[in-house]
């Protein structure tokens, strides 16, 4: 299915889907799976803890946060798949100061990253369109299965942008 598909459109998560491609979302994971395999590992162990203003995220907080998130979405998916209706919020800063993030290496969390991308699309395969087509209510709302999956590439995307606009910057100080 692809993202037009979406219905309802989730208010809140809109922000991330906008940011995936109008293609089926298969092919969307596996897009933001190369994204992950391709990603400027270089740049971002130059980076080091490096924030852009006070209590902002290093890069190794938000690759944390995007695993976090990703493993979060995909039991709400699970779920909503299976039938129940409604699962709980999670507190992402507070799971952001948790993990303690900044003691791992660049390395160590894109190869996780990618793990969980990988899984996320075994999860996905899984689904049928009546699955997909599942509603549940969660933080912000409710949204259905698929919105769900096309929230993955999209949320990447959305911190992959704030790296390059926000962080990339720091690189030529």
């Amino acid at each position: 299915m692809k993202k037009s598909q979406i219905n309802p459109m989730p208010e809140y998560f809109d922000r991330y889907i906008n940011m995936a491609e109008d293609v089926d979302l298969s092919t969307s994971l596996k897009i933001s799976l190369q994204e992950l395999e391709n990603a400027p590992v270089e740049k971002w162990k130059t980076l080091g803890n490096k924030t852009y203003a006070h209590n902002k995220w290093t890069v190794k907080d938000i690759l944390q946060h995007l695993i976090d998130t990703e493993r979060v979405f995909s039991y709400r998916a699970l779920s909503f798949a299976r039938g129940e209706k409604a699962v709980s919020p999670f507190d992402e800063e507070n799971y952001g100061k948790m993990a303690n993030a900044n003691r791992r290496t660049v390395e160590d969390l894109l190869e996780e990253s990618i793990l969980v991308r990988k899984s996320t699309i075994q999860l996905y395969e899984s689904f049928t369109n009546e699955m997909l087509n599942r509603i549940g209510i969660s933080f912000k709302g409710e949204y259905s299965v698929l919105a769900i999956g096309f929230i993955f590439p999209g949320h990447q995307r959305w911190h992959f942008k704030v790296l390059a606009e926000k962080y990339y910057p720091l690189l030529h100080e």
